[in-house]
């Protein structure tokens, strides 16, 4: 395996087949780096939004300082899919989910069930949806403003809620209720920014400041990742482990290998897990289906498939932070080397869970999906014009659920 490292985050990955991928991989540089800026292309988180964030910051730490009101502790997150998948994702690397709770169902018994794991006096709500409309956190919202008028014993608990949603009430169902004093307090969900890639949002960076982190450390974050989208913009796959991926990717497919099983290693990652999935998914569709484990429990349920003689039709990615016991490399060694020896296999490693690493890593996951559509879609002859958004941010088939639901709740 050749390695390849940014700052903080390295590539491990067998080069020799990757090579006929260069020209693949300007191109698909090129098609990005076109699009991005322009609207209805859902790509303003690469360079636009780590920026905007870093000129708002004060605004979101004042917004949630006003949240607290000296006297909140704990943060409960309305959202379904990327709307809570991201915020999840990094509360949980960098260990601050004791006091963010996150919900996302909508059956009664769920919802009693995390209203009892609250402490009411202590606790505001975050609600996330773009739309405003989301049928999930829209049910969560009526919910938990329900309780909370019970709690309280009066009609307005508008302070106990906090939105983030579109500008626009024209847009947003969720702007409506804040305009009409419904919810005290709000921000953005940024135009042009698709769900899954929103992780830098307005809803992460409240939730961190709630949290209490620093600000400087979200700066120094944000800087992080514009300076890693440089990085992973750079055509040349001989430099950038986000191409290199990428193409790993591709030609795992093309060798029969439509299943990508990310193994995650470490308690750290139980977020990362459902927003790896949602980013793939969603954006791969069914050219390559991906599913994300977190070790080493997972191996006493899925080892004994993946080591199989008959799998034959399965690749994997190893993540981990640079372990440091004897008895923690010893795993990962052995682990690696078993499954390398009857599968594809790339690992990507992570000096420590600091959020510069960690934006270094979420931006390298956010390009490699791209990159990994956009070859597939180049070797298939399904070029995307300008004038339309790439497949690989939009998500239509999610759709045809909400559709049926629809319809259902219709009747």
């Amino acid at each position: 395996m050749t390695e390849t490292m940014v700052s903080n985050v390295s590539l491990k990955v067998d080069m020799s087949n990757l090579g006929k991928y260069s020209e693949n991989a300007k191109n698909a540089v090129e098609d990005i780096k076109q699009r991005a800026g322009k609207q209805g292309q859902f790509l303003n988180w690469i360079g636009f939004l780590p920026q905007n964030q870093i000129n708002n910051i004060d605004n979101l730490y004042e917004l949630a300082e006003k949240a607290k009101d000296n006297k909140y502790t704990d943060l409960a997150i309305l959202g379904i899919g990327g709307s809570r998948h991201t915020t999840e994702s990094l509360i949980r690397m960098i260990g601050k989910e004791a006091n963010v709770h996150f919900y996302s169902s909508v059956d009664s018994e769920s919802f009693r069930r995390f209203i009892n794991s609250l402490d009411l006096s202590k606790t505001q709500f975050l609600v996330v949806s773009k739309s405003g409309g989301t049928i999930e956190t829209t049910v969560a919202y009526e919910n938990a403003r329900k309780v909370m008028q019970e709690y309280l014993e009066k009609d307005d608990v508008s302070d106990r809620f906090i939105a983030m949603t579109d500008i626009s009430s024209e847009k947003s169902n969720l702007r409506k209720h804040v305009n009409a004093g419904d919810i005290k307090l709000s921000g953005l969900v940024h135009d042009d920014v698709g769900g899954r890639f929103s992780i830098f949002d307005d809803a992460t960076i409240f939730t961190l400041a709630y949290a209490g982190v620093p600000k400087e450390d979200v700066i120094a974050m944000l800087n992080a990742s514009l300076k890693a989208q440089q990085e992973f913009l750079n055509p040349d796959i001989n430099s950038n482990m986000a191409l290199q991926q990428a193409a790993f990717n591709v030609q795992s497919r093309l060798d029969g290998n439509q299943k990508h099983f990310v193994e995650y290693f470490g308690d750290a990652f139980q977020g990362t897990t459902l927003w790896e999935k949602q980013l793939k998914n969603e954006s791969l569709k069914a050219r390559i289906s991906t599913d994300t484990n977190v070790g080493p429990g997972y191996l006493h349920y899925n080892a004994e498939a993946d080591l199989d003689s008959a799998n034959k039709d399965s690749f994997f990615t190893f993540v981990y932070v640079t372990p440091q016991e004897k008895v923690t490399k010893a795993v990962l060694e052995g682990v690696i080397s078993a499954y390398s020896n009857m599968h594809p296999v790339s690992v990507v490693e992570l000096k420590d869970l600091s959020l510069t690493t960690l934006a270094e890593f979420i931006e390298f996951k956010h390009f490699e999906t791209l990159y990994t559509g956009n070859i597939l879609r180049q070797i298939d002859g399904d070029i995307t014009s300008i004038e339309n958004a790439l497949p690989e941010v939009l998500q239509p088939n999610v759709e045809i659920y909400k559709k049926e639901v629809r319809k259902a709740m219709a009747k």
